[in-house]
């Protein structure tokens, strides 16, 4: 693992996973440890990385995906605080395995420190699921009319759906752009929440890159 276990704890598996990115699937380098997931650009199978990025387990959730396209096949959703999106393995063997290693993992990080996932990060859909705006649904994306994807629920939308910002904390330390429909729902819950605070009353969420044969996933425990 080039020192990768060294560097973050305890290793529990690594493999190589389908990432869904803004345009395609992309292959990433994932390593799962008893506390946090990493996940990076393979630069050398097996060997060396880039952009390694760390998700903490006592903020991840895991849900299982219907198999939807030849290449869209045994996938999972992991979802987070600050950052969400789909993986696909090889095999079903292969999901199986990773989805519940990541499980045993979660319930224990968990365990040791509740935490609520209020408002986790949206999966992006992809850049090809959508020609229209998803929210007015007439805007059609060209050339000029670009699409853009709301931080807060992740759907595509156009330039006049999503003229409003908003500080999502977990994401970003600035304002990110949001559609309408999702500003208008945050509006309502902070109107709500300040309500109930003053009434004393608690309120109650680039390069296309190709790795030959990368193998199974290989668990440690």
């Amino acid at each position: 693992s080039s020192g990768i276990n060294a560097e973050y704890g305890v290793l529990v598996g690594e493999g190589v996973l389908q990432k869904q990115c803004r345009k395609e699937l992309k292959p990433r380098q994932f390593f799962l440890f008893n506390d946090i997931i990493v996940y990076g650009t393979i630069l050398i199978p097996k060997k060396k990385y880039k952009g390694l990025k760390v998700l903490p387990l006592d903020e991840v959730r895991i849900v299982s995906l219907e198999d939807t396209t030849p290449d869209r096949m045994n996938g999972w959703q992991i979802i987070s605080l600050s950052k969400s999106f789909n993986v696909y393995a090889a095999h079903a063997s292969e999901k199986h395995d990773w989805i519940s290693h990541l499980n045993t993992c979660i319930a224990s990080c968990q365990k040791r420190g509740e935490k609520k996932l209020a408002e986790p990060a949206p999966a992006w859909i992809p850049d090809d699921a959508a020609t229209h705006c998803m929210i007015c649904k007439k805007s059609k994306f060209n050339a000029v009319n670009r699409k853009h994807h709301c931080r807060r629920c992740g759907k595509i939308c156009c330039n006049g759906c999503s003229t409003k910002r908003l500080l999502l904390v977990a994401q970003s330390t600035e304002p990110v752009r949001v559609c309408d429909p999702c500003f208008a729902d945050a509006s309502s819950k902070s109107t709500s929440q300040q309500r109930a605070d003053s009434s004393g009353e608690e309120a109650s969420d680039g390069e296309h890159q190709e790795v030959q044969d990368p193998g199974p996933a290989q668990f440690f425990s």
